[in-house]
């Protein structure tokens, strides 16, 4: 018999997309499920909305706690086999688990099966959707340090796995499931690619984020990826070309980092320096020029040149393109 699919949805103030992220877990093809949803004390009409699809899901509200707590009761009442999770603001296609299911049944033996996600972009004009696509190999410790798994939605999770990991992590502000696939990595849970995509995952745009969402997430995501070293390190994993993809992977944190706190900009490149001195960032976000002057100068000089660059060709595209006209 196929296994049974519990698809948990949690919900925080989310009138204008929870009905939408309901009918498509409900217009799923797989029949072997159950749609669970946990208001997490919405002040708007998520609720009144939840309600309005009655016996058809399973439901109940409470006090606002947060998203890993709903996510952690959602676990708790679900009766499936495997999850699917989708937050409210996002949706499935209607054979994304079937699919996954399909492919599960090829594999002896798997904890979670992920694939790429659909983003959606509802405020560009006309909406915008972009597949994207996880790049080979599908190894989930690369994805993992390039940030690349999926947003939550992508997967299909064993119950079992979660549970013995602990579940969701309640302290975690921000990079939720990323810290959960790792824990479930160092548990050495087995995860699995699957090429079909059925989720969608809305993203609202870079001007909703505030300067301290941005350092919040940065710090977690550093502390993601140092623990991962730090695990690779203890087991005797890290070999030379994981340890180069960490490096640019901070390498690269720093870059941005840097647009708002240069101290800890400087901070993250000298503690990597000093574990590798030979580091050198790839041509593909550090140009040759750059480089140069990274190896040189460092990489202080090196962001300052890069910036007064980038502000020599906005003055240049201005001029030739505003000033002309």
């Amino acid at each position: 018999m196929l296994p049974k699919v519990s698809i948990l949805i949690p919900c925080y103030n989310a009138e204008r997309w929870i009905a939408q992220a309901i009918e498509s877990a409900l217009n799923q093809t797989y029949f072997n499920k159950e749609v669970i949803v946990v208001d997490d004390g919405s002040t708007d009409r998520s609720l009144e909305i939840i309600k309005r699809f009655g016996d058809r899901i399973r439901w109940e509200t409470g006090p606002n706690r947060g998203g890993n707590v709903a996510r952690n009761r959602l676990l708790e009442l679900s009766t499936g086999e495997w999850l699917q999770y989708l937050d409210a603001d996002d949706y499935l296609l209607t054979d994304k688990i079937e699919q996954q299911v399909k492919y599960l049944n090829s594999l002896s033996e798997v904890d979670i099966i992920y694939s790429s996600i659909i983003v959606e972009y509802p405020n560009s004009k006309p909406p915008e959707k972009i597949v994207y696509s996880l790049p080979e190999p599908h190894d989930p410790w690369i994805l993992l340090i390039k940030w690349q798994l999926p947003q939550t939605g992508g997967c299909l999770w064993r119950k079992q796995a979660i549970l013995q990991v602990g579940g969701w992590k309640l302290d975690q502000p921000c990079c939720q499931e990323h810290e959960l696939y790792l824990r479930c990595l160092m548990h050495q849970k087995k995860l699995a690619y699957c090429k079909q995509i059925g989720a969608v995952y809305r993203m609202f745009g870079k001007n909703t984020v505030s300067t301290n969402r941005i350092t919040e997430t940065y710090r977690r995501r550093l502390e993601i990826i140092q623990q991962a070293q730090e695990y690779l390190e203890n087991t005797n994993s890290l070999n030379a070309a994981m340890l180069t993809l960490i490096n640019q992977a901070k390498f690269d944190s720093a870059r941005i980092i840097w647009n708002f706190d240069r101290e800890w900009a400087i901070k993250i490149i000298c503690s990597l320096n000093n574990r590798d001195k030979n580091f050198i960032p790839s041509k593909t976000t550090a140009p040759f020029l750059y480089q140069i002057c990274y190896r040189t100068l460092g990489f202080a000089i090196a962001e300052r040149l890069a910036s007064a660059k980038r502000y020599f060709n906005i003055v240049r595209f201005f001029k030739k393109h505003i000033v002309s006209a």
